[in-house]
């Protein structure tokens, strides 16, 4: 049976894109999309899951006005429905806008991914390239990591590096790194689904 995914949106969409993308080209074997949820209603991300005949679920965090714990509960619920648990399937944050609580990250630890726009563990949080350019440093990135309950801390799965040229600003350099996480995050389901990850600590050991 192939590993089943439930991918997290919130906005346009794309790096969901590229896991789709990845699936139809054979770039990602073993896995499938199971359903796509997400937080807000009329985004993009929406489109592209039907585009490509995936279940979708909009849980609008605006209308629906649940406390934190009540909307993880919701969510780990729909989830379950496709067959995605503590024990089976995987998760994927693809720009979700949503800080999940501890026990919704407890309940699928080691089973939940994040892509962030940053080479962690150096800017973490909102706008990381514009703390990039800020900063002044010459390469940033992306980083996919396994999350864990402290935001944008957990093991790390893989990064891949972005110079950072002299005239960039926040747009043209968070252009350039959207494409290397397109890269990336396929590349982690690839290798979380044959099973070639194995959490040791801190560390993520590719087999």
């Amino acid at each position: 049976m192939p590993l089943d995914i439930g991918v997290l949106v919130s906005g346009r969409g794309s790096n969901l894109e590229a896991i789709l993308d990845s699936i139809a080209h054979g770039r990602i074997t073993g896995a499938r999309v199971s359903v796509v949820v997400s937080s807000a209603s009329g985004v993009r991300a929406v489109d592209v899951a039907r585009r490509f005949g995936v279940d979708t679920v909009v849980l609008d965090a605006a209308s629906l006005r649940l406390s934190r714990q009540e909307y993880d509960d919701l969510l780990a619920e729909q989830l379950a429905r496709k067959g995605i648990s503590q024990s089976d399937g995987l998760v994927v944050l693809a720009g979700f806008d949503r800080i999940l609580g501890a026990g919704f990250v407890n309940k699928f630890a080691g089973r939940l991914i994040n892509v962030h726009p940053a080479l962690l563990p150096s800017f973490k949080g909102l706008h990381a390239q514009r703390q990039a350019v800020e900063y002044g440093v010459k390469v940033s990135g992306c980083t996919v990591h396994f999350v864990v309950a402290d935001v944008d801390a957990g093991p790390i799965i893989l990064q891949k590096a972005v110079e950072v040229k002299d005239d960039d600003d926040e747009e043209s350099l968070s252009e350039r790194i959207l494409r290397a996480e397109h890269e990336a995050l396929p590349q982690a389901i690839q290798m979380f689904a044959t099973g070639r990850l194995k959490v040791n600590g801190r560390r993520v050991v590719v087999a």
